[in-house]
């Protein structure tokens, strides 16, 4: 399943530079398809969002970090662990019990954010 950030997050960004997918953008801030991954032209997301991989998506959360579910692959591929939960001090990035995902999609979703 994917990771969330709980409301109880600080906004202290320690988990944004680890992400490996770009799936982790500070509250308030737009995200792409494209943003530290290699994605270019336009992209299907597994949920079904059809768009140009650096057209701009409002923020998910105005409040605290987010994560982008279409993004998040719990680092499937590149680490044995999620990367945020490893580095957040106060354990707010947990699993997104409304998004789970075997390790074979999450994999096929790694693979299809670095072709």
């Amino acid at each position: 399943m994917a990771i969330k950030i709980t409301g109880d997050c600080i906004n202290c960004g320690a988990c944004e530079p680890v992400c490996p997918n770009g799936a982790i953008f500070a509250n308030g801030d737009v995200w792409s398809f494209s943003y530290k991954t290699t994605l270019s032209g336009t992209f299907v997301s597994k949920s079904g969002i059809s768009s140009d991989a650096d057209e701009s998506h409002d923020a998910i959360s105005d409040d605290v970090y987010y994560i982008v579910t279409d993004k998040c692959t719990e680092c499937v591929g590149f680490h044995d662990e999620p990367q945020c939960a490893s580095v957040c001090p106060v354990d707010c990035c947990l699993p997104d019990e409304d998004n789970e995902e075997t390790k074979e999609e999450l994999t096929l979703k790694m693979q299809s954010l670095h072709p």
